[in-house]
This record gives structure tokens, C-alpha cells and sequence, in this order.
């Protein structure tokens, strides 16, 4: 269930300007020791607060910015055992009217703000308030970001050396063979090794459950009675069960390209669901490329497309671009427009000079970055560590093959991609969660607000429509015939007005509203 840069719309948007079988260990719930740990580390954040000031190793985020930490139990059933630090960023509210320079807007508290993932980083969120999307929320609230328990620099984990993490050139086949996929479990059982080496006794800790515990100590140590919250992608599942787990301590909450919280789906299930999605996304990309041959000359329909892509994938399997960008590169550069359509005219021009023998611009947006890997693998420990450990997983390769060799006879874009950022948990040492049924009755929770695309893939739609039946007074927007994954704060002024409307007022319209679809990227070729 992961994004490959973890942004919802606001951080692309920010960036852009600035039947799953059990496993062997516990499979506890989210008990009342635990509870009682979140009480008494909440009434001691509460009593110690966050002490913000410059942000440390952050040389990108301007002055405005503060940085502070909070500490929270590694083990909420040991609360005054191990503590572990979160790192949080705040700008604090502007209380300035970006209509009305004369009106002093009133602080309605802090917004808190996840990106998903899992290993994904807040950090950088606070900057979203200089956009004029942001501006109207930036003036009531302080804008809240943070690192999650094992995202640098809060406790990170890792699993192995972070330059064996980024190999380049590497394959992608989309029918591997016998002799691959061996190849491939080796590897998986490798990282989930270590892992558990690295992890050590306290890698358990690192879940779902966890982090939603953690997001009410950082409630009470910004001293908020009740959370605001925006949780997009995966930070949508884990604000579903703090909804759950601690409904009286929420005031407003947002899900933008929320994923299904179902327990059997989770995360086995939602994975397979997942691949599918990408490849009708995959389709509509084609056919956006194909509509535009005139410009990039890729094929005038969505089949030539695929094998002016397929062309283009052989060849660098024969000869990878610049010595580093090879089939698995490709992909995963297209993937990232299977997340954001922002990205097609970019990638539609990168595919066309490579096959018209300029290979620069693939090599600059598929390559890898050395400079990155440990962030890159962080992430990926990140995502691994909470994914396995939240539910049980199909240790039997079979299941694994069986399942996804006939999915692939379909949806083969992403579908063994995707297998194999998963697999580690079939071989996963660490005991298993059993995940919570998220679910509330009427009046147990306050009104919420859940923002979909129609044709997300990451997050498929009815992940949104599965979360609304489990969260009583809740409701829908719709963003019609889009499919980018996380609409708040984006070009599309209809969702954004809901948004609006719902953290500066706590209005909502009835239990379901659409909006007209944003218009698609305009075909241009860069200089």
C-alpha cells in the first residue's frame, strides 16, 4: 500500500513548488494494558509538552519551522519502560485572512498531518501552509508534521546496509521464471533476517497499532483536548483505528485516499487489490500518451503504446541507460505516474527521446540516488517492519505464487513488483497483530471526512466506500474520473472547498458529494 514518494496531493503539490494463511506469534489486540500505557504516557506528555525551536539536520525547511520531540513507550504495555523520541515539525497558525489582510483569523488549535506509507515522513508538511490552497487552514491552524516511530530521525529502523539497498541496473519480468523467483525468495528471506537482526527485540513494537497510541501521547503534548488530524493513504488506516480506539478524543478528522481497513484485507489482500487497480491506471496513462502522439510519438493507441514501452524495456534489459537505469528502473518510474498524473507528460517525453536515442531525461527520472539510500532504505524497513507485523501473512510460497501468477495473467504491470516489496513477511520472525475492526456506531464519533479519486490505484475506491460503512456519520467526497492518489489541498477547487468548509467550520455536506473530475496534464515537450 505504499506510494513511492509517500505524499498525498499536498505534498506533490508542495514538492512540486518548492485468504491470507496465519503466522506463528501472538495475535493480540489492542487490549486495555495498553490503554492504560496511552494514559499514563499522555497525561506525561501532556505534563512536559514539546520545547519547539530550530529544526535539526533540516537544512531545507525555512525559519518558520520549529522542530521539537515527544516521547513515547516503545511498549505501551510498559509505559515507563523504554521511551523512544517522535521528532515533530509545527509553523505555528498565521491567524492572517489571506482575503482580508485587516481580519485577524482565530487559532481553532493543531492540525496534525500524516502522509502514509508506512515511512512516510511529516516533517516537511508545516511548508504546505505557504501555497494559497493551504493559506485559509494555515491561518487557524498550526500546521503539525512528524516522523513516525522508526522514520528518521525518530528511532529509525533499518534492515540492512543502505548501499546494497539501491542495486541498479536490476530486471522486471512481468511472467518471471522458475529460477527468478527462487532467486527472489532468497532475497526476501535475507531482509526479513535482517530485520529481525537489526530490529531486535523491539521490532515487534513497530505497528499500526503503535502508532495510532502514539498519535494521542502527541495529542496531549501539543495540548489539544481533541485531535485534528489528516491522514492520507496509509496515515488513513491508522486515523481509522485511533478513531476507533479513542473516539471522544477526536474534534475533526480527514481520510484522503483511504484504504481499506477491513481486517481480512489487511495487508495481503489489499496488496492484490492494489495491483490490479494499477493496471487500469496503467491503461488510462497509455491511453492519455496515445492521444497525444502528435507530440511524443509513442503510438496512436494504447496497445502500441505498451509496445513502444515493451521496446524500450528490452532494450534496456540488453543495454541499461547510462549503466544504472535497467527494466526494474523503468518501471518503478512508471509506477510513480500510476500515482500522480502529474508525472505523465514528464515520463511520456523521458520514454520518447530514450527510444529516439537521448536517454538523459530517463536517466534523471528513473535512476537511482545514491544520495538517498538511506532515507530509501529506512522507508523501505519502515514499511516492512509495520506491514508484517500488523497482520498474518501466507507463509506458503505456493499461496503467494498461486495467487499472484493468476493475477498477472491480467494485471501484470505491477502485480510481481509488488510481490516482491512484500515478501519478507512470509518469512517474518516477529509476532503478528491481529488487526482491529475498525468500526463506529452512531454518535460515537464525530463527523469525519473521507476524500477519494474514482480511479485511484494505490488506494483503490472501494477502500473508501468499505471506510465510510465502518465509520457511522461519515462522508464521501468523490473526485470523479481522476485517479491521483490524495486530492486535498490539489488543483480541484470543489474538494478543496469541502476541505475548507469542514476544518474552518465543521461543515460537511450530505452523506455523499461528488466533484467534477481535475483536467488532465496538458502534452508539452521540455526544452
Amino acid at each position: 500500500m505504499r506510494a513511492p514518494a509517500l505524499y498525498s496531493a499536498a505534498g506533490s503539490l508542495l514538492l512540486t513548488t518548492l485468504a491470507a494463511a496465519p503466522a506463528g506469534g501472538s495475535t493480540a489486540v489492542a487490549g486495555a494494558v495498553e490503554l492504560r500505557g496511552v494514559s499514563v504516557a499522555s497525561a506525561r506528555a501532556a505534563d512536559a509538552g514539546i520545547t519547539f525551536g530550530d529544526c535539526p539536520d533540516a537544512k531545507e525547511l525555512p525559519g518558520s519551522v520549529k522542530c521539537g520531540t515527544v516521547s513515547v513507550p516503545l511498549d505501551y504495555a510498559h509505559p515507563t519502560g523504554r521511551q523512544i523520541k517522535l521528532t515533530v515539525s509545527r509553523v505555528a497558525a498565521t491567524h492572517k485572512d489571506p482575503h482580508n489582510s485587516k481580519r485577524r483569523v482565530p487559532r481553532q488549535g493543531a492540525l496534525v498531518y500524516n502522509p502514509g506509507g508506512p515511512g512516510g515522513s511529516g516533517l516537511y508538511f508545516p511548508m504546505i501552509g505557504l501555497l494559497p490552497e493551504w493559506k485559509r487552514i494555515g491561518a487557524a491552524y498550526d500546521l503539525v508534521g512528524y516522523a513516525p516511530r522508526g522514520v528518521s530521525p525518530s528511532a529509525p529502523l533499518s534492515c540492512q546496509e543502505p548501499k546494497r539497498f539501491l542495486t541498479a541496473p536490476s530486471p522486471s519480468p512481468t511472467h518471471p521464471s522458475e529460477a527468478y523467483k527462487k532467486e527472489r525468495i532468497a532475497q526476501a528471506k535475507a531482509y526479513a533476517r535482517g530485520c529481525a537482526q537489526r530490529g531486535g527485540a523491539g521490532l515487534r513494537f513497530y505497528n499500526s497499532l503503535n502508532n495510532a497510541r502514539d498519535l494521542d501521547v502527541l495529542r496531549a503534548a501539543l495540548g489539544e483536548t481533541r485531535l485534528t488530524f489528516m491522514g492520507a493513504s496509509y496515515g488513513t488506516y491508522f486515523g481509522a483505528l485511533y478513531a476507533t480506539m479513542f473516539p471522544t478524543h477526536v474534534r475533526r478528522m480527514v481520510f484522503d485516499a483511504a484504504v481499506d481497513p477491513s481486517p481480512e484485507q489487511v495487508w495481503y489482500r489489499n496488496n492484490l487489490d492494489q495491483s490490479a487497480a494499477f493496471e487500469s491506471r496503467w491503461a488510462d496513462f497509455r491511453e492519455w500518451i496515445a492521444a497525444h502522439d502528435d507530440v511524443y510519438h509513442l503510438g496512436d493507441t494504447a496497445e502500441k503504446v505498451r509496445l513502444s514501452y515493451e521496446k524500450a524495456s528490452a532494450r534496456l534489459a540488453a543495454k541499461p541507460a547510462g549503466g544504472k537505469v535497467g527494466p526494474a528502473q523503468l518501471q518503478g518510474a512508471f509506477l510513480s505516474a500510476g500515482y500522480y498524473d502529474d508525472y505523465w507528460p514528464h515520463r511520456a517525453q523521458a520514454l520518447s527521446d530514450y527510444l529516439n536515442g537521448k536517454p538523459k531525461r530517463l536517466i534523471e527520472q528513473a535512476g537511482p540516488h545514491p544520495e538517498a539510500a538511506a532515507e530509501a532504505e529506512n522507508s523501505s524497513a519502515v514499511y516492512t517492519a509495520v506491514e508484517c507485523n500488523d497482520a498474518p501473512w501466507p507463509t506458503d510460497w505456493r499461496v503467494w505464487d498461486r495467487d499472484n501468477t493468476r493475477l498477472a495473467r491480467v494485471a501484470p504491470f505491477e502485480t510481481w513488483d509488488n510481490v516482491w516489496m512484500n515478501l519478507p513477511c512470509a518469512y517474518w520472525s516477529a509476532p503478528r497483530q491481529r488487526p482491529l475492526d475498525v468500526r463506529t456506531g452512531p454518535g460515537e464519533l464525530v463527523p469525519t471526512l473521507i476524500l477519494a479519486a474514482e480511479r485511484d490505484a494505490a488506494a483503490p475506491y472501494q477502500g473508501a466506500l468499505e471506510l465510510q460503512r465502518r465509520l457511522a456519520d461519515s462522508v464521501l467526497v468523490t473526485e470523479r474520473d481522476a485517479g491521483t492518489h490524495g486530492i486535498a489541498g490539489g488543483p480541484n477547487r470543489c474538494v478543496n472547498d469541502h476541505l475548507n468548509a469542514y476544518l474552518l467550520e465543521g461543515r460537511l455536506p450530505e452523506r455523499r458529494a461528488a466533484c467534477a473530475g481535475r483536467a488532465e496534464p496538458k502534452a508539452k515537450l521540455a526544452e
